[in-house]
Order: structure tokens, then sequence, then C-alpha cells
């Protein structure tokens, strides 16, 4: 008897044994599912690939249902094998390719596609679901980091220097700060804001004179600034460079001043008024290079002097003392006299003295 109960008792238990690894084992009773990747990261404009797997006995097509958890949960897709059934939401039409293992492929991807994925498929044969989640980020990339400095020189112990890394696009981003090439962390002297954009110098020391650059990171890439460079001046070293600017600046405003003279215009001899008449006799001396023009017209059938334009007159300098002892003028001294006939001669007295006794006719 007893050894019928203990028969009986190993047959049950070989039966359990049977039943539960037909269950784990997923042959008839439930859709056996894996995720190679449950975090895909993507960057806007690009695809992502929400990758599984699944086994089953049954040769029905699958049911396969995928959703988007935000506030509330949204159906992003939903088929039979590859067939879509009903009507893709507006944001994803023509953006949607499921596979036949249950894989989606999400093209031009948007920041709101950012999130966590539930993927369900059954079949009609099984009687437990398959399923699983996929997290997807999506970022957009970094572009043009750079680093803002109020300053590029300080001078040393009087002020402190603040470096702020900024950069045109980007998500989700994080930094780390480089003097050289070693990597800064916080320390006494360095202080950095919670998201480590802003790095602050605290009273600026000279072994603080170096390269500064900082990298941008987030999910699909990295960027690194371009290098700025931090100069700081001895308190010493500043004045000697000012007073030699001041010197500088002093010898060359001297030099200009010295050099410079105004210009000179050309100044043309003024025309001298119209000399008046004079009689025969007190004769003016003219000379002989100036041009004179006679008026001439008739009165009673005679030559008449109206007026007489001197178009430039030059007396020349005479020497008083030979004028006294000759009593002449000079060489070149041209003489005017009016006779009763109103008619005009002109006498140009030259050096041989035969012609100075002869009347002028």
């Amino acid at each position: 008897m007893k050894a019928e109960v203990s028969k009986a008792k190993i047959i049950l238990h070989i039966v359990l044994l049977v039943s539960l690894g037909f269950f784990n084992s997923g042959g008839v009773l439930a859709v056996n599912m894996t995720i190679p990747n449950t975090l895909i990261r993507g960057s806007v404009g690009g695809e992502a690939l929400l990758s599984v797997r699944y086994m089953s006995f049954s040769l029905d097509l699958p049911v396969i249902k995928w959703q988007l958890k935000k506030e509330k949960s949204v159906t992003v897709v939903q088929s039979i094998g590859t067939d879509i059934i009903g009507t893709l939401r507006p944001e994803y039409r023509d953006r949607i390719l499921v596979f036949e293992n249950g894989t989606l492929l999400l093209h031009n991807l948007r920041l709101s596609d950012d999130g966590i994925y539930d993927v369900e498929i059954s079949i009609t044969d099984d009687i437990f679901t398959g399923e699983g989640s996929i997290t997807l980020t999506v970022d957009e990339p970094i572009t043009r980091p750079y680093i803002h400095m109020e300053a590029s020189s300080v001078l040393e112990l009087t002020e402190n220097v603040v470096l702020n890394c900024s950069h045109d696009n980007g998500t989700r981003t994080t930094y780390k700060w480089f003097k050289g090439r070693k990597q800064l962390t916080n320390e006494t002297r360095f202080v950095m804001s919670p998201d480590q954009k802003l790095l602050t110098i605290i009273r600026v020391l000279m072994a603080d004179d170096d390269i500064y650059t900082c990298i941008v990171e987030n999910p699909v890439g990295n960027m690194t600034s371009l290098p700025i460079r931090l100069t700081v001046y001895r308190r010493s070293s500043l004045y000697i460079i000012l007073s030699t600017g001041g010197i500088f600046l002093l010898v060359t405003l001297v030099t200009v001043c010295a050099c410079w003279t105004p210009s000179k215009k050309s100044r043309q001899p003024p025309r001298k008024p119209l000399s008046r008449l004079y009689n025969h006799s007190h004769p003016s001396p003219i000379s002989h290079r100036d041009d004179v023009l006679l008026k001439m017209s008739e009165h009673n059938g005679k030559t008449a002097v109206t007026s007489l334009y001197v178009l430039q007159q030059k007396i020349p300098h005479m020497d008083d003392s030979s004028s006294n002892r000759s009593g002449s003028p000079s060489d070149s001294t041209m003489y005017y006299s009016s006779s009763p006939n109103h008619t005009i001669s002109l006498c140009q007295v030259t050096t041989p003295p035969s012609c100075s006794s002869h009347r002028c006719t």
C-alpha cells in the first residue's frame, strides 16, 4: 500500500515538472519576447530602431501594439504582422514602419518622440501576451560651442574671472572645463555652477595665466570649444607698461608738433591802382617792364589821350646817394610827356650819354 502511494506522488511530480517546463519555454502557453537594447538614443531629424524578437509555436500572425507613455498612454501603431490596423495619428503618418518580428522603425525624429515605448505581442493560440519596454531619447546635436569672458587680461589678486561656456544648439548638455590639458574640478578657487556651465576663478594668480577650453556633451555627441587665453599681469608689470606707454605717447606728440609747419601758399604781387597822370614838369619813373595801355580819341581832328591804364606798375628801389650824385634816374627808366598838340612820346633813357642830351621826340 505504501509503495503505491509513493509511486503516485512520483508520477504527480513528473507531470508538474513537465507542465512547468512547457510554460517556461513558451511552447503553447505564452509568447516569449526578448529586447536586445532597452535604451535607444536618437537625434532630431534622424531615425530610431526599436528592436524586439518573439518566439511562438503558433503559426498565426502576431498582433503587435506600440504605445508611448506620457501623461497618458498614446497608441503609436497597431498591426497584424506588418499590416497596420486603423488610421495613424497625424504626428506619426509617413514616419512608421513595423517589421514581422515586431520591431518598430521611426523616421524623421522629433523632440516630442522622446519617452518610454511599451510593446505588446499576442497570438490567438497563446494564453499569455509578450510584453516589454524601450526608452527612446531624442536630442539636438551640439553646434558651435565657445567661451565668453568679460576681459581677457586681469590684474593678479584683485579680480574674479567668470568664464561662460555657450553653444548655439544642443539639449541635455553637460560641461567639462580644462586648463591646458588638465580637467578642472570644484576647488577652493575654481567654482563651477550646478550645471557646470559657468567657471569662476576667485582672486586670480599668476599661475592662472593659461589656455582654457570647455567640452560640451549630450547623448548624441560632444564638441570642444575654441581655446581662450587668460592673461594675468603683476602689479609692477602693469605700472611699467602704463608708464612706458605714456612716455612713448608724449615723445610722439612732441615729434609731430616739431615737424609740422603750416603750408605756404604762393602769393602774387597785388595789382597797384592806376597812377594819376603826371604833367611834363614832374616826370615819374616807370619800369620798362610795365605794360602801358593808351586809349586815344579824336577831338577836333587831333588825337588826344583820354585815359592811361597801367596794368602792372613796379617802382624800383633807387639809391638816394647815387641819385643825388648823378641827378639822373636809373638806366632803365622810362618817361612820358605831353605836348600842346595832345600827343605823347615815350623815351627810354639808356646808358650812353649821347642819348640823354637829346630831347625826346
